[in-house]
């Protein structure tokens, strides 16, 4: 039978290197693109991953990477699962660096940077909803202290806005919305121009060397409309079927019953992107487990395996009527999603959830 997904036909995929050779592989060149299993997330990633010309990553600026890496850990789970208690209110995230203009940021206890975040290219099934710049207020010095503030500037001669934190995240960090900043009507605009301002204050007497505070990043928060495969229709509900009266037609009912090894269940299929050469750029999860479906369905299908109806009726006509009716296939039930955070060509660091990329449990159909 025609199967939704190809998980059910992973042991037929010649893998790249072997998972116990994994930690003796080193990563392909920048620039070149490893044969890929054909994997619905690794196929997603690929369009993703470095290759063409111009693509270089170096290594991400501390702060950011630090922050988006926490932002994960509350979000996901080791293994990419996205977390029940997560509250991010979107499935993408991206942080975009600034571009910094001018030269010597520092007058005397004064420190003023002008700051332009970039946003062309941006993928059109990505639709905004809400934007933030996030910076860090105040920062220690051996003899007081550095508080920053950010102010937006405006087209022509327009005055300054003083922007005021709407809510102070963990670590101490600042976060400004300017939503209304960036989208006009229904579409958004192309960059946002802010000046970071920042002032030592401490004790009289007490001299610290400039120290740079880093620059603020914007965050992205994205709807991707296409962010995995498409949703499985739901199963309508079914009420258990009373197999009591079908026993007695079934040779080998108990047998089948009990569940053998070689019944249709789950397997792993874990892949390491260490072994694509991915793991310069994607930050977690390590590996991806999509897991697939493998086994022979009983003769008797069990209500645990959610099977629809016509795969039971299927399964009565080929050992009671024609065997050349195949078995029911035995291939994913319920899918789950998972969570990656990679880097991403221009510097920035991008969070996405991708749909349906797990298996969970299997089915007969």
């Amino acid at each position: 039978m025609a199967m939704p997904y190809p998980f059910t036909s992973l042991l037929l995929l010649l893998f790249v290197v072997p998972l116990s050779q994994a930690a003796n592989q080193s990563p392909l060149p920048l620039g070149s693109l490893p044969a890929v299993p054909p994997l619905p997330l690794l196929q997603a990633l690929q369009t993703r991953a470095p290759g063409s010309p111009g693509w270089q990553v170096g290594p991400a600026s501390e702060q950011p990477l630090r922050y988006m890496l926490n932002l994960y850990r509350r979000a996901a789970d080791r293994e990419g699962r996205p977390r029940h208690t997560r509250s991010l209110g979107t499935n993408t995230i991206r942080l975009v660096q600034a571009t910094s203009h001018g030269g010597q940021p520092w007058a005397g206890r004064w420190y003023l940077q002008a700051l332009t975040y970039q946003m062309e290219g941006q993928p059109e099934v990505e639709h905004l909803l809400r934007a933030t710049v996030v910076y860090l207020p105040s920062l220690s010095l051996p003899h007081g202290r550095l508080l920053c503030a950010l102010e937006l500037v405006m087209a022509s001669e327009a005055p300054r806005v003083l922007l005021s934190p709407t809510a102070r995240p963990r670590h101490g960090w600042a976060e400004v919305d300017v939503t209304p900043y960036l989208v006009l009507g229904n579409s958004s605009v192309g960059s946002l121009a802010l000046r970071h301002v920042c002032v030592r204050a401490g004790r009289a007497g007490g001299h610290d060397a400039p120290v740079a505070p880093g620059h603020p990043f914007l965050l992205l928060y994205l709807n991707d409309t296409q962010a995995g495969l498409t949703p499985l229709a739901a199963e309508p509900h079914r009420h258990r079927r009373d197999t009591g009266t079908l026993a007695h037609d079934l040779p080998n009912y108990l047998r089948e019953h009990r569940g053998e090894k070689s019944d249709c269940s789950l397997h792993p299929f874990p892949v390491s992107f260490a072994q694509l050469g991915w793991d310069h750029w994607i930050i977690a999860p390590h590996r991806y487990n999509p897991r697939y479906c493998k086994g022979t369905c009983p003769h008797l299908l069990r209500y645990d395996y959610h099977a629809p109806n016509h795969a039971v009726v299927q399964n009565f006509i080929h050992q009671l009527v024609d065997a050349n009716v195949p078995r029911p296939s035995c291939v994913p039930y319920r899918y789950s999603p998972i969570s990656v955070l990679m880097i991403e060509r221009n510097g920035g660091i991008l969070y996405k959830e991708y749909e349906n990329m797990i298996a969970e449990s299997c089915t007969c159909r």
